[in-house]
């Protein structure tokens, strides 16, 4: 997975270097540092960005246990059944 992020990140950053030149009608490799500072930061960008979603992820069920505990606790935990009865 840290592979997959690394590479999506940088052909993002190549992409997104390379459309700047192009929008600018600028040879596309114009000073190729660009191009390798745009690859680093777009593949910090995502790797940055999966730890984040999975931290996220942790996070979402650390709060479902704790509601659905809580939720336990309010409807099944001390529940006193009354029974009332009429008499005709």
């Amino acid at each position: 997975m840290p592979a997959t992020a690394t590479i999506v990140g940088a052909v993002l950053g190549l992409g997104t270097q390379m459309y700047s030149n192009a929008l600018r009608k600028l040879p596309y490799m114009r000073h190729p540092w660009e191009h390798v500072l745009g690859m680093g930061l777009g593949a910090i960008f995502v790797n940055q960005l999966v730890k984040w979603d999975e931290s996220l992820k942790e996070d979402l069920d650390k709060m479902l246990d704790k509601a659905k505990a809580a939720n336990e606790r309010r409807y099944f935990g001390e529940c006193v059944f009354v029974v009332e009865t009429q008499l005709f």
